[in-house]
């Protein structure tokens, strides 16, 4: 490898795709590239499209996949870039990238780092430059770091990615993380597989003085990222405080699960005042057999109960859900149709909510529990994920219809409510039902809808 002053020629760190947020996946690493005295080039083809004269002149690329959808397009990029520069060392990091870590180094990697990669990722650059044996490090980092400030300069401005609309309008939206990890086993979630139920926060200044720069930068909304804000309530409440106090213009989201809003209800109205003004919660399902299966932590009977705690405080609840389960029926999918409607949570939801179907990726807690056989299929190493059939065929072929129906909204740019109803018709169909509940939705161009990102929540 070509060296200059013991530095690589040109280090360049990619982002596929980071849920519409300019990406954390691309600044935080940078900053720790130039705490150590490297620089280096970013590309989020996600909206600047791929460079192929940075790609050229770099010497070592990092590709970021903290999710399943990044994955897909990053091994796309990895395999441009190798055709492109086929002596530039290609290393993809993050969530996704340990999951999937004997395939990527079988086709496109030469390493792969996963968990708290940053100061691996730097120690591995260094290694290249010195000329020493280069590990491929497919087992995680599970190392507390020392975090520097994120580098944003080398990253799109925030016009260019989603933008929080409420009451009307449209505000630049920054994206940063107070903590990694998670202390819980959600067998869907590809967290646990890597993490192991242990999760680290980011120090407080840290997080407060890159707000600072995202507002300085035309942020009016701030977005935590972490995976739950409320695995450390009070490292959490202290974040939002001083930020409020500082800023008290402001607004934030967060994720946090639907046992943490009830466990943790005395601090929502605290943290509806410090701006709060929607969360996130994997509901997933209103199954209590499908939520036992996925070990979520709460019952049917909860939802409505943390509902009512952010309703009180004045923040918007927005569910997410994993609609198509192998244990999901069709009666369980029309109920969540039924609640959503009767709660007045129809714009609450983003219609892509609908289709999500089950991933179950390379490590998944799901693959090792009693009675997978039934519906586990075969490893689909193409797309990252296990193959599986629902033992009610009905229910794979309402997810097809399903998944038409929401892209063809999405090209349409249809109303939620128009969309709402489709699904709704399509379950009913499904079910064998002669008559079709129908109900008038609220379509009026000028209605305010719940506080909401501008670009739908998918993995």
């Amino acid at each position: 490898m070509n060296v200059s002053n013991g530095k690589t020629d040109s280090i360049l760190l990619v982002s596929c795709y980071e849920l519409g947020h300019q990406p954390a996946s691309l600044a935080v690493p940078l900053g720790f590239l130039r705490r150590a005295g490297y620089e280096a080039e970013a590309m989020d083809v996600s909206v600047e499209g791929f460079d192929e004269q940075k790609v050229k002149r770099a010497r070592f690329i990092g590709i970021s996949v903290p999710m399943h959808t990044a994955l897909r397009l990053g091994l796309r990029v990895g395999e441009t870039i190798r055709r492109i520069n086929p002596h530039a060392h290609i290393c993809f990091y993050g969530l996704y990238a340990s999951l999937n870590a004997d395939y990527l180094l079988n086709n496109v990697a030469d390493s792969v780092i996963g968990g708290e990669f940053e100061q691996s990722l730097v120690d591995l650059i260094k290694e290249i430059d010195e000329g020493s044996q280069v590990s491929a490090k497919k087992l995680p980092v599970l190392a507390r770091l020392d975090f520097p400030l994120p580098e944003r300069s080398a990253l799109p401005a925030l016009e260019r990615y989603a933008k929080l609309e409420h009451n009307g309008e449209q505000q630049l939206a920054g994206y940063v993380e107070a903590s990694r990890g998670c202390l819980h086993y959600c067998t869907h979630c590809p967290i646990p597989p890597v993490y192991n139920g242990r999760f680290f926060v980011v120090p407080e200044q840290v997080v407060l003085e890159d707000i600072r720069q995202l507002v300085g930068s035309g942020a009016r909304h701030i977005t935590f990222g972490d995976p739950d804000f409320l695995n450390g309530p009070t490292h959490s409440l202290r974040i939002a405080r001083a930020m409020h106090e500082e800023f008290p213009e402001l607004t934030f989201d967060f994720t946090a699960k639907v046992e943490h809003i009830i466990k943790y209800r005395s601090l929502i109205a605290e943290l509806a005042r410090a701006g709060c003004v929607f969360v996130v919660s994997a509901v997933e399902s209103l199954s209590d057999i499908v939520l036992a299966h996925l070990e979520k932590g709460h019952a049917r009977g909860d939802v409505g109960r943390a509902l009512h705690i952010l309703r009180d405080a004045g923040i918007a609840l927005r569910p997410s859900f994993v609609s198509f389960t192998p244990w999901t029926t069709i009666d369980d999918f029309i109920e969540v149709l039924d609640f959503v409607r009767s709660h007045n949570l129809i714009d609450h939801v983003d219609p892509v909510q609908y289709s999500i179907r089950l991933l179950v990726p390379p490590g998944s807690l799901l693959v090792s529990r009693p009675g997978t056989e039934a519906w586990l299929g075969p490893l689909a190493q193409e797309s990252f994920s296990y193959n599986w059939s629902h033992t009610d065929p009905r229910m794979d072929e309402l997810h097809k219809q399903v998944v038409r129906i929401v892209e063809q909204a999405a090209r349409r740019n249809e109303d939620s409510g128009f969309t709402f109803q489709r699904i709704c018709d399509a379950a009913h169909r499904a079910r064998g039902d002669e008559e079709m509940i129908r109900y008038a939705p609220d379509i009026a161009p000028m209605k305010l809808r719940p506080p909401r990102l501008t670009e739908a929540w998918f993995c």
